[in-house]
């Protein structure tokens, strides 16, 4: 059974727009490849953060919205974990 769910990432500052764009567009074939379906990439930009994060005090924001079975959310957190670039990221369980 599918269900919605909500991945909030934060992104070093560092990173190039090429690296960032190689980053979200592996993270969206994880979700299709692991049979899910993206429903909404929200890019909120660079934002200050509320406290330094790896001596950083500004980080990149991308809100991922996706419908996928439970089993697809581990493979993707797996992923994100050893990503480079990515600091922090928190997934979510929409209401149906």
């Amino acid at each position: 059974m599918a269900n919605n769910y909500e991945t909030l990432v934060l992104l070093s500052p560092e990173l190039a727009e090429d690296n960032r764009k190689e980053i979200l567009s592996n993270l969206t074939s994880i979700v299709d490849r692991e049979g899910g379906t993206m429903v909404e990439t929200d890019d909120w930009g660079m934002r200050q953060l509320a406290y330094p994060v790896e001596k950083q005090t500004r980080g990149y924001y991308v809100r991922l919205v996706y419908t996928a079975p439970g089993a697809l959310v581990a493979e993707l957190e797996r992923n994100i974990r050893i990503t480079d670039g990515i600091y922090k990221f928190m997934t979510v369980k929409l209401a149906a």
